[in-house]
């Protein structure tokens, strides 16, 4: 009676494993993807990442500035003037969850998201 309580807690164990890294995998930004950047709900940039030249993107709101790094096909926020620096804690965009800097309203998300088709339905 025990091992087959055992037998049913070890498949699904391996039935959440096999659902988180699927998920993990899933939402990966492929390299080189498409990324926005939002400031209060105003488009401010769209940029091709495998097209962007290495660089520096300052953005300021109500003083203070975030510094936004795009290097090797890659971006993440390198500074910001804010009191938790969550967003700069966030490192390298890799994934669909966006880096977000809330007291500065600032945003950098993929969109690469937006062009794929989920599935077709005949």
């Amino acid at each position: 009676m025990k091992s087959g309580k055992f037998l049913l807690a070890g498949v699904a164990l391996l039935i959440l494993l096999a659902g988180i890294i699927g998920s993990l995998w899933v939402s990966r930004m492929p390299a080189g993807g498409t990324v926005r950047i939002v400031q209060d709900g105003e488009v401010l940039s769209v940029i091709n990442l495998s097209e962007a030249e290495d660089q520096l993107i300052e953005v300021e709101y109500e003083g203070r500035k975030n510094i936004i790094q795009i290097q090797d096909g890659e971006i993440r926020m390198l500074e910001a003037e804010c009191p938790d620096l969550i967003c700069v804690q966030q490192g390298w965009l890799h994934s669909a969850a966006p880096i977000v800097c809330l007291p500065n309203r600032l945003m950098v998300e993929s969109i690469e998201s937006e062009n794929r088709t989920d599935g077709v339905v005949r």
